[in-house]
C-alpha cells in the first residue's frame, strides 16, 4: 500500500482549457488559475477530462502554481 504525502493541498476547481500532453488550465474556487496534469490512475483507467469539468487538484505547498488532477466530478 502506498502512503500519500500528508503535505499535499487539495483544492477544487473547473477545467477551463485543455493543453497538449494531458495538461490542463484549471480555475480554482478562489479564482486563481494553475497548470495541472493528470494523475497516473486517471491515465491508467482512461478517465476523460474536458473543459467545463469539475476536478479535485492536489498541489504541493512549495509550488502553488502547478498541480495534478486526482478526481473528476460531474
Amino acid at each position: 500500500m502506498v502512503k500519500r504525502d500528508q503535505n499535499k493541498i487539495r483544492k477544487y476547481g473547473q477545467v477551463i482549457e485543455a493543453l497538449p500532453s494531458l495538461h490542463f488550465r484549471v480555475r480554482l474556487e478562489d479564482g486563481k488559475e494553475i497548470l495541472a496534469h493528470l494523475a497516473g490512475r486517471l491515465r491508467i483507467y482512461r478517465i476523460r477530462v474536458l473543459p467545463g469539468d469539475r476536478v479535485t487538484v492536489e498541489m504541493s505547498p512549495y509550488d502553488p502554481e502547478k498541480g495534478r488532477i486526482v478526481y473528476r466530478g460531474k
